[in-house]
């Protein structure tokens, strides 16, 4: 049944259907043609996986970075971001490196990050001198960050399928995020460095800092105060995204006074399209791991790897170039949600903490949005930047090199997750 689910999740991707529907129709073909079980198993599946108190996080932490993102707060964190880097070499590079480190704290989701980003930051990039393939690679890569940093809808997701504490994944996320975004700022100087781009403005003066820090601190306080709530016990993580979206209404309301109801209702309809496909996702998923465990296939997975492979460090570089390599094609949500139930054993056969397989499995199919032949962040980056796939590709490898070079340091060191 498991090779019937996966030849035809293969022939539906190959024409193009969406990953939702693939994963559904592909379920119900292979439970009913080739099990002779009932399609009421795949409709209880889809339904019951909906049945999740912790699952109604996903659409409030969405409609929170909606709300957040689409107004005064979005430009003030975009000034902040350029203003502080600007005086660098690389300075504008680095810019987008750091407006995803604050926006990943309200966002969640690297997709959304390199679209809403990209749109403002390549165009005046490029003014700046800087070659459109280089803006399109580097605003590809900075938007994994996004999915690192609480709150992280990828997290959320795992912690689903896994039985992880959201608190201790978003906890975990903080230090590999920052070590991304410090890694990444290093690659735009180098590179600044060595084609003899030079720093664009030194005018900001530390008041005028001050003031754009000061601005844009009800963004900047915000996962401080998701994880202040989780570690504490104050909320449970479905009430603090509810708390969330209070807070971002209240900031628009009272602070900024930029909220009308047309844009809240813009706002409400990005994040329902946005919740809905994840949903059907989520669903979908929900069958197909029915039948990988109905055919025991994370068990006999982990017991034939455990046999083959019997130096735990091993076993865990073959689980990253299985994510490397399932991570191109496939995206982010539908692969953590169907990898998920497969690697968890696996991971407690060796004694890895699935904490630390979240993270590692979260940044190494983060790195697969911008690998080619199907990378979403690389093909928004490289649309919006004007430029071709190809030349993108080829300004990736220092940006490559420094996140394979941090998930390295998350698959083979225990304290920088379990902190």
């Amino acid at each position: 049944m498991t090779l019937a689910l996966v030849l035809s999740f293969t022939v539906l991707m190959l024409l193009a259907v969406p990953v939702g529907h693939a994963l559904v129709l592909a379920s119900a073909f292979a439970i009913y043609f080739f099990a002779g079980l009932p399609l009421s198993i795949v409709v209880q599946q889809l339904y019951q996986q909906t049945q999740s108190f912790p699952m109604l996080a996903l659409p409030f932490f969405m409609l929170a970075g909606t709300l957040m993102l689409g107004g005064t707060l979005g430009n003030e964190l975009l000034a902040f971001a350029s203003k502080v880097m600007q005086r660098w070499k690389g300075g504008p590079l680095a810019t987008t490196v750091v407006a995803s480190v604050v926006f990943g704290g309200v966002s969640g989701s690297a997709v959304a990050n390199a679209s809403a980003l990209g749109s403002v930051l390549i165009p005046w990039q490029k003014r700046q001198g800087y070659p459109a393939a280089l803006c399109s690679a580097n605003n590809s890569t900075s938007a994994v960050i996004d999915i690192l940093i609480p709150p992280s809808i990828p997290l959320i997701l795992y912690s689903l399928v896994s039985g992880t504490s959201i608190a201790d994944l978003f906890t975990a996320g903080l230090l590999p995020g920052v070590l991304l975004a410090v890694g990444l700022i290093l690659c735009c100087n180098w590179i600044a460095r060595r084609r003899g781009f030079t720093a664009t403005d030194n005018s900001a003066t530390l008041r005028e800092l001050a003031r754009l820090a000061l601005l844009s601190s009800p963004a900047l306080l915000l996962p401080v105060l998701i994880l202040l709530g989780l570690r504490f016990g104050i909320a449970t993580p479905t009430e603090i995204s509810v708390l969330a979206v209070v807070y971002a209404l209240g900031m628009s309301v009272f602070l900024y006074r930029d909220i009308t109801w047309a844009r809240f209702q813009d706002n409400l309809i990005e994040a329902g399209v946005a919740t809905g496909v994840v949903m059907l996702v989520i669903m979908g998923s929900a069958a197909v791991g029915w039948i990988l465990t109905f055919d025991q296939v994370p068990t006999r997975f982990a017991a034939w790897i455990t046999e083959t492979v019997e130096n735990p460090i091993l076993i865990i570089l073959s689980m990253n170039l299985l994510l490397l390599v399932i991570g191109m094609p496939l995206d982010l949500p539908p692969a953590i949600l169907l990898l998920g139930p497969i690697f968890v054993p696996l991971a407690a056969s060796i004694g890895m903490d699935p904490v630390q397989l979240g993270l590692m499995m979260v940044l190494n199919l983060g790195i697969g949005l911008y690998t080619p032949p199907i990378g979403t962040t690389l093909f928004i980056s490289a649309s919006i930047a004007k430029t071709t796939l190809g030349a993108t590709t080829r300004e990736l490898w220092p940006f490559f090199l420094v996140s394979m070079i941090v998930l390295a340091l998350v698959s083979y060191v225990p304290a920088l997750t379990l902190y």
